[in-house]
């Protein structure tokens, strides 16, 4: 190798050492950028020149080091858990949300729940049976039945309102996983063309692998990586986004829908219906199914909950209420027989139960009964104490609805906990040490000087050879 040669090569070294330092400076201010993946300079030495005619048949030492490549030291097998741990998690803060929500409504056990204002409806009709020719205890008795009933009504109604607002939420899910997939898209025709051109695309794949982490916490989803730099986003096996092309996502319906409609997450362009592969849609989608005997979402299985109750009161009391006599009306005529305590109309029994709208259409003696019978009131008042009675049909609900709202949070601790895993398995890999970026760039410093050192060697080498050869002795 001649001199010069030799200068080459301390440059080469220079420009390395350089650019190890200004990777390690990159590193260092992105240390606490979320979603950054650290970066390394990538070398490779300079082989030897082959031994030709001027060289002297002399073996030659190798021509310096390469910069091949800045290196994103992601790991897509890290990334593929992240998402996926993402997507579970998302789906289980859902349902656990929903299920708490729902259990919140219940307000079991506590003063203002059903299974108080029930005790007090039975009370109330011990109440009257005690002073029957009183006004006072059927006007409390009136009361404890709209206490009741507006309970079962009010409990109804906000499990619509959540029902609406779970939906919104949906939806808003839907258009920020259609923005997310046209950002992605997006990224993949700037990474395509930096790729092609040369260039280092080590920031951008970042922002895109953020940008597929909350899709897959949205929906779920897989991630496939092409020999372009590009990455295909998949739902349900479907495409959801293929280099720079997107395919749209909506919700069936309208946001005018109420509990009980179903919600579908379909397809645009062409229209098909679509399949979350979990995340926030899919446990958005699976609480708001419609009812299905248990089976269906459970907002509208907690709503039919109570349609089941108000049913069940209202058989119970009008059963025995019908076998009595109303009371008598102004001119001492005797009252009515046969007639309900409750009514139910069309729609939603927990939303149409109602009492009698004053105290004459209370029967608390049998028809058959004397002046002072109250045999009717009494026998209603025992009513939630059978095995079928109300009562133990409400226990029922709130007992299932608490498992399932237990189950749905040991579920989500899970899947956090999971999420929490594989976040720290990924950070292991590809987050930024501080103490391992200093110390490369002490190692990139004392190269840098070397290489220094070595190009002013060779220069006073040079300089001895140009200026002073021919001067010895003189």
């Amino acid at each position: 190798m001649s001199t010069f040669g030799a200068l080459n090569t301390a440059y080469r070294g220079l420009t390395a050492a350089q650019q190890g330092m200004n990777v390690a400076g990159q590193n260092i201010a992105n240390a606490a950028t979320e979603g950054y993946t650290r970066q390394r300079v990538e070398q490779s030495s300079l082989a030897a020149p082959a031994r030709g005619l001027f060289s002297g048949g002399a073996l030659q030492p190798g021509q310096g080091v390469s910069v091949d490549a800045i290196a994103r030291l992601g790991n897509s097998f890290l990334d593929g858990s992240v998402r996926s741990a993402g997507a579970q998690a998302g789906y289980a803060s859902v349902r656990s949300s929903a299920l708490q929500g729902i259990e919140g409504i219940l307000q079991e056990p506590g003063d203002n729940g059903i299974s108080t204002a029930l005790q007090g409806f039975w009370s109330a009709w011990q109440g009257a049976a005690r002073q029957p020719s009183e006004d006072g205890p059927k006007g409390l008795l009136l009361n404890a039945a709209n206490s009741v009933t507006d309970k079962i009504s009010s409990a109804y109604q906000t499990l619509d309102a959540q029902w609406s607002r779970t939906r919104a939420q949906a939806s808003d899910n839907v258009d920020a996983v259609n923005a997310a997939a046209a950002q992605v898209a997006s990224y993949n025709t700037t990474i395509r063309s930096t790729l092609a051109a040369g260039g280092s695309a080590n920031e951008l794949i970042d922002a895109r692998a953020k940008l597929t982490e909350k899709i897959a916490s949205l929906i779920g989803g897989t991630v496939r990586d092409q020999p372009d730099g590009t990455v295909d986003v998949l739902v349900g096996g479907n495409a959801l986004v293929t280099g720079g092309s997107v395919r749209t996502l909506a919700l069936s319906g309208s946001s005018s829908d109420r509990m009980g409609s179903s919600v579908q997450l379909a397809w645009k362009n062409p229209a098909g219906v679509a399949a979350p592969d979990g995340g926030e849609l899919a446990g958005a989608l699976s609480v708001l199914a419609p009812a299905s005997g248990g089976s269906g979402g459970a907002i509208a299985e907690a709503a039919e909950s109570y349609n089941k109750l108000a049913s069940a009161l209202a058989t119970a009391v009008n059963k025995v209420h019908q076998r009595g006599q109303l009371p008598n009306d102004a001119l001492g005529n005797p009252g009515a027989q046969g007639k309900d305590f409750f009514t139910t109309g069309a729609g939603p029994a927990a939303l149409s139960i109602k009492g009698p709208a004053n105290i004459n259409g209370i029967a608390i003696k049998a028809s058959t009964g004397g002046a002072l019978d109250t045999s009717i009131a009494d026998e209603i008042s025992q009513l939630g104490t059978g095995p079928d009675s109300p009562d133990k049909i409400w226990s029922g609900i709130v007992t299932g609805i608490g498992v399932q709202s237990r189950g749905a949070q040991q579920h989500e601790s899970l899947s956090d906990a999971a999420q929490a895993s594989a976040l720290t398995g990924r950070a292991s890999q590809a987050s930024v040490s501080l103490d391992e970026e200093n110390v490369n760039l002490l190692t990139n410093q004392h190269a840098y000087q070397a290489a220094a050192r070595v190009m002013t060697a060779v220069d006073e080498a040079l300089d001895v050879l140009i200026n002073r050869t021919g001067l010895v002795g003189r």
